[in-house]
């Protein structure tokens, strides 16, 4: 579970309903009571379930969730209900429309890389970068989560990754060794992965034999041939492969046999359309 305190929830509401819902207050239907429910259209991995049901509850509704995050909703699925005052009704429609759009957009785009992956990698992993939108990272982590990715990294601190700007401030840039073991003295509780730009960077990373050397937009026969090498100079060495990720190219890096993709792509997917119907009830 990723935990989203009440304070960011009433933000994202406070966003739309700064001075509640100017219409509804107009025509005098705030105190009437109804009932509203959220369908996803078209179906899909879902996420941002608990977070709508808790977003919704703020606003004093009573609200029945259908679907836990990570479940794969049918087309014209509900997924919540909200039952309550018109007002408050009206204040939720807009800001949770928006955050389960979003989130299972995410859910969805990545659910779909995992379906591709897998059929060539049982046991294959799709890591998600921290470059996500601004003011979207816990509901990124949570989609990502629901859709059966795992978090590359959340932040720069929590764990070793050597890029060429790293390498740079280096007194020896090239010296792949030094670097590793340095990093292995310095951080003794941490995998070690060290980013290559070309063939020839990846064979001296592989040659320092840290955990993880990173591919970074490498072609389809330049990973078979580092990996080939890998498994021969540093069998305990795993690539991964980034740069270029995403549902229409993932099929052919998935082919090279490398089990841990990185990628960025979900977080930029078109957002899953979900419909919402608000009835009165008196």
């Amino acid at each position: 579970m990723i935990f989203i305190p009440d304070s960011l929830l009433d933000q994202w509401l406070m966003d739309d309903i700064q001075g509640g819902d100017l219409t509804t207050r107009a025509l005098g239907i705030g105190s009437r009571q109804g009932v509203m429910s959220f369908h996803h259209r078209h179906g899909g991995c879902v996420s941002g379930q608990n977070t709508a049901q808790r977003m919704l509850m703020r606003l004093g509704l009573e609200v029945e969730q259908y679907l836990d995050d990570g479940d794969v909703a049918l087309a014209g699925q509900v997924l919540l209900t909200a039952k309550g005052r018109a007002d408050a009704l009206h204040q939720g429609w807009k800001a949770v429309q928006n955050l389960l759009e979003w989130s299972c957009g995410v859910s969805d785009y990545l659910y779909r890389m995992r379906q591709i992956l897998q059929q060539y990698s049982p046991n294959g992993k799709i890591a998600c970068t921290r470059k996500t939108v601004p003011g979207t990272h816990l509901l990124a982590l949570q989609a990502v989560i629901a859709a059966g990715g795992i978090i590359h990294r959340t932040g720069c601190s929590e764990t070793l990754l050597l890029f060429a700007n790293h390498r740079k401030f280096c007194s020896c840039p090239d010296d792949w060794q030094s670097m590793v073991t340095t990093l292995r003295q310095q951080a003794p509780e941490k995998a070690i992965i060290v980013e290559a730009d070309t063939v020839d960077e990846a064979r001296l990373a592989i040659q320092a034999q840290p955990d993880i050397v990173q591919l970074d937009k490498f072609s389809a026969p330049d990973i078979l041939l580092l990996k080939s090498y890998a498994e021969t100079i540093a069998p305990g060495c795993r690539l991964s492969v980034a740069g270029g990720i995403n549902l229409d190219t993932i099929e052919e890096y998935a082919r090279t046999g490398v089990a841990l993709l990185v990628t960025s792509a979900p977080y930029h997917a078109s957002p899953s359309d979900i419909k919402v119907r608000l009835i009165p009830t008196d």
